[in-house]
C-alpha cells in the first residue's frame, strides 16, 4: 500500500475549496470502494442472502444500508430533494444493533438481487460525487453546515466496514472466499507472559469542543474531567493462549465466573469456548474472516464482554487479587500514560490499525506504546463503562438515535479500535458501544484497580418516573380517555373566549405538554415544575423536536417510544414556550402579569398550597383565569395534615377540598363555571394502569 492511500478522516476546515472537495472525493471514494470490495469475499448470492447468525439480517441488508443511510440523511439535511429508490431507503433504513438475542424482527423481507443493490449503490455514489464536485462549500464543516451529512455518511460506512466483516467471519466458510485485498496477519508465535504495568495516578480531561476541526459523533461532545487513581495494567491484550488456562480449567462450566446475563446468554448460545475458536483433528484453529487456519496463540482472543468478564473473575481468583476489565477513564489514562499519537494521514499507522498492515490480528507483543502494547489497534478493548453523556452533550438532528438507545446502561464501551477500524473509529475521541452478548474484533486486557462503584444508569428517560410521565404526556391514549394535559389546555383556551392571550403560566408543568399545547394560543407560555429531571426531558423535547423512553411492559421487558412535537401538531410552537424549575410556593416575582394561569394535578402535591393560593392572585391580570385541577388525594408524605384544604373534619362537620378553595379564593376571584370532572389514565405496565378523575375548578379574577 503506497502512503498516499493511508486515508484517514478528513480535517473539516482549511483555506481552499477546491483542495478540500477533492479530499473529501478522495476520502469518500476509498471508503464506498473498500466497502464493496468487502462483499466480493462472499462467492455468490447465496452469502448475501444466508443470515450469518439469526440475530441479524443477512449480508444484502447491510449491502443496501450504507448507500440508504446517505441518501435518507442527504435529504433530511435538505442536500438533495429527491429519492432515488424510496423502496430501497425504507427497506435498508433500520435494523441493524440487536439488543437482545431473541428482538430481532422476523417479518419477511422480499430482499431485491445483488445486481439490482449494487446499481443502486453506483447512483447513490454518482449523486455524492456530484454533490462533492457541485454543492456549494463553506468552511469548516461543522455540525451546522449540511456537508455534515456527506462526512457523516462517509463514516457511518466505515462503521459498517467493521461490522460486516464480523458478521462475513461468521458467515458458512463455504460461502466466503480469501481476496487479495482482505489477506490475513501471517506471523505468530509463541505467545509472552503477560505481566502488570504500573500506571501512577493522573488527571484525565477529554470530551470534544463543537470548534474541533474532526469529525465526531454526537457522544464525544462535552466535557470530562477526573483523576485517576494509581492502577496496575496488563502489558498485553490477554492472548489466545492466555484465555486458554480459562477454558481449559472449565471456566465455560462454572457459574461462579459469571453475571447473571452472562449465564443467561450462556443458556442461549451453550458456548464452551470463544465464538472464533474451532477444534478438530488437528488442534485448535481459528476462524478468521474467509479462513480456517491453525490457532495463532500469540493473537488477542475474540470474545463479548460477558467472556471478557468472567475470564476476569477466574484470573482474581487465580492472583487473589482485585482483577477486572478496565473503565473508559482508565483506558483514556492509558493512552495519555503511553507514546500513542492520532493517526497522520500519508503515514503507515504504527500499531495494527486502519488496515495499514493486514485483514486480521496480530501478535499481541508486535506493536508497543511506550510500556504498554496495542493501546490502540489490534482488538477493541472491552471497559467495565455502560455509555453515558459527557457533561454539554447534545443529539445532533440529523442522526438523533445514533446514541440516544444505548444510554441504557447496557451498552457498554469498548475502546482503541481494531485492525480494521477506521476514519473516526481510530481516533482517541471515539466512543463506541454495544451491548454486552455482540461480537465485534474485540478482546481485552485486564487490570488491577479498586472495586468499582455502582454507575448509575445515564439515560434518565429510562427512569420509571420520567418514563411514566413522557407516555402520560406524549404517549398513547388508553380505555378511550383522551389525554389530560391537551384536555386541561382546550378547556382553559375555551373558557378564554376573547380575553387577551399574551402570556400563560403552567405550574407543575411536569414535562411540558399542556405548556406546548397552550402556546397554539398565547403568544408566551412559562412552564414551571419542582422536578428539575422533568423539566430537563420537556427542554429536550422542545430543543430536539422528539424523545425517546422506555416503558415496563412485564417484568424486566420494556417497549420502547419515539415521539415528535411535530406529529402532536406542536412543532412551531417551541419558540413561545420556556421551561423553568421553580417552587410554586415560593415564585420570584418576575413571574407576574398573566391571562391565565393553570395549576394541573398540582395543590395536592405542595408543601404549603395555602401559601400558593393566597398569593396566585398577584400573578394574574384583572380579568385573566386560574384553572385549578386536582383528584384531591391528600397525602401526608407531600402536605402536612394542617395544611390540607379540605378532606377533613372541622368542627364535626365534613370540609372538602373545594370549600377550601372557595375559602381562600374568593376574596379575589370568582368561581367562572361549576366544578366538572376530567378523567385521566396513567400508564404502569402493559396491564396495570391507574383511572382517576381530577375535578376542574375555572377562577376569574375580579
Amino acid at each position: 500500500m503506497s502512503p498516499s492511500q493511508y486515508l484517514r478522516t478528513p480535517v473539516l476546515t482549511g483555506n481552499d475549496i477546491e483542495v478540500k472537495r477533492e479530499e473529501i472525493s478522495r476520502y469518500f471514494n476509498a471508503t464506498f470502494e473498500r466497502y464493496e470490495s468487502l462483499f466480493e469475499t462472499l462467492i455468490d448470492e447465496r452469502g448475501f442472502y444466508q443470515k450469518p447468525i439469526p440475530l441479524r439480517h443477512p449480508l444484502i441488508f447491510y449491502y443496501g444500508h450504507t448507500a440508504t443511510f446517505f441518501i435518507n440523511k442527504l435529504i433530511l439535511s435538505g442536500m438533495i430533494e429527491q429519492r432515488i429508490n424510496p423502496k430501497f431507503e425504507s427497506m435498508f433504513a433500520i435494523g441493524v444493533d440487536e439488543m437482545s438475542w431473541d428482538d430481532l424482527n422476523d417479518t419477511h423481507y422480499d430482499w431485491p438481487t445483488v445486481a439490482d443493490v449494487t446499481a443502486y449503490r453506483q447512483q447513490v455514489k454518482q449523486v455524492i460525487n456530484d454533490l462533492i464536485d457541485q454543492a456549494s462549500l463553506t468552511l469548516p464543516i461543522d455540525w451546522q453546515n449540511s456537508w455534515w451529512t456527506i462526512i457523516m455518511g462517509i463514516e457511518h460506512e466505515q462503521i459498517h466496514i467493521e461490522t460486516s466483516s464480523v458478521l462475513i467471519r461468521q458467515q458458512a466458510l463455504e460461502l466466503v472466499q480469501t481476496h487479495s485485498a482482505w489477506r490475513p496477519w501471517t506471523e505468530t508465535k509463541n505467545a509472552p507472559q503477560n505481566e502488570f504495568i504500573t500506571i501512577p495516578l493522573a488527571k484525565i480531561n477529554v470530551g470534544k469542543n463543537h470548534s474541533d476541526v474532526m469529525y465526531g459523533w454526537d457522544n464525544e461532545y462535552g466535557q470530562y474531567q477526573a483523576e485517576i487513581a494509581e492502577f496496575q495494567a496488563s502489558k498485553y491484550l490477554v492472548s489466545n493462549q492466555e484465555f486458554l488456562g480459562f477454558v481449559e480449567d472449565d471456566g465455560y462450566q462454572n457459574d461462579s465466573y459469571w453475571q447473571q446475563e452472562g449465564l443467561q446468554w450462556l443458556d442461549y448460545s451453550q458456548a464452551e469456548h470463544p465464538t472464533f475458536w474451532l477444534q478438530s483433528e488437528q488442534g485448535w484453529q481459528c476462524r478468521l474472516m474467509t479462513e480456517i487456519i491453525d490457532m495463532p496463540w500469540d493473537w488477542p482472543v475474540d470474545v463479548n464482554y460477558h467472556e471478557a468478564k468472567a475470564f476476569c473473575n477466574w484470573k482474581a481468583e487465580q492472583l487473589e487479587q482485585s482483577v477486572r476489565l478496565p473503565t473508559e477513564n482508565e483506558w483514556f489514562r492509558m493512552y495519555d500514560f503511553s507514546d500513542t499519537v492520532e493517526l497522520q494521514s500519508g503515514q503507515q499507522a504504527t500499531a495494527n490499525i486502519h488496515l495499514d498492515h493486514a485483514a486480521s490480528s496480530c501478535p499481541v507483543n508486535r506493536f508497543a506504546q511506550g510500556e504498554l502494547y496495542d493501546v490502540v489497534g489490534n482488538v477493541w478493548q472491552w471497559t467495565e463503562t455502560a455509555i453515558y453523556p459527557f457533561d454539554g452533550f447534545k443529539v445532533h438532528p440529523f442522526y438523533d438515535d445514533f446514541t440516544m438507545p444505548t444510554f441504557d446502561g447496557r451498552h457498554n464501551l469498548f475502546k482503541g479500535g481494531s485492525w480494521i477500524s477506521s476514519g473516526n473509529e481510530s481516533r482517541h475521541a471515539a466512543r463506541y458501544a454495544f451491548r454486552q452478548h455482540f461480537f465485534q474484533h474485540a478482546g481485552f486486557r485486564y487490570v488491577v484497580a479498586d472495586k468499582l462503584e455502582e454507575q448509575a444508569v445515564s439515560n434518565y428517560e429510562n427512569d420509571k418516573m420520567l418514563s411514566e410521565y413522557a407516555e402520560f404526556h406524549y404517549g398513547d391514549c388508553y380505555f378511550d380517555v383522551a389525554n389530560f394535559p391537551q384536555t386541561l389546555a382546550e378547556l382553559a383556551v375555551k373558557a378564554m373566549g376573547n380575553r387577551p392571550a399574551k402570556k400563560a403560566l403552567d405550574l407543575g408543568c411536569a414535562v411540558g405538554r399542556a405548556s406546548f399545547e397552550l402556546a397554539k394560543h398565547f403568544d408566551h407560555v412559562t412552564g414551571i415544575d419542582f422536578s428539575a429531571r422533568l423539566i430537563n426531558l420537556g427542554v429536550q423535547l422542545s430543543e430536539q423536536g422528539v424523545i425517546r423512553y422506555s416503558i415496563a411492559d412485564e417484568g424486566e421487558l420494556r417497549l420502547y417510544r419515539e415521539r415528535h412535537l411535530v406529529e402532536l401538531g406542536l412543532g412551531d410552537v417551541t419558540d413561545k414556550v420556556e421551561l423553568l424549575q421553580g417552587d410554586a410556593c415560593n415564585l420570584k416575582s418576575i413571574f407576574a402579569g398573566y391571562d391565565l394561569v393553570l395549576a394541573a394535578n398540582l395543590i395536592d402535591r405542595l408543601y404549603d398550597p395555602k401559601l400558593f393560593l393566597a398569593s396566585i392572585h398577584e400573578r394574574i391580570n384583572q380579568g385573566g383565569l386560574l384553572v385549578i385541577s386536582s383528584p384531591y388525594t391528600w397525602l401526608e408524605e407531600h402536605t402536612k395534615k394542617e395544611s390540607w384544604l379540605g378532606g377533613i373534619k372541622k368542627d364535626g362537620e365534613n370540609v372538602t377540598t373545594l370549600d377550601g378553595l372557595k375559602a381562600i379564593l374568593d376574596p379575589y376571584f370568582d368561581l367562572m363555571t361549576t366544578p366538572q370532572q376530567v378523567p385521566f389514565v396513567i400508564r404502569e405496565t402493559s396491564r396495570k394502569f391507574q383511572h382517576t378523575l381530577s375535578d376542574v375548578t375555572i377562577w376569574v379574577k375580579k
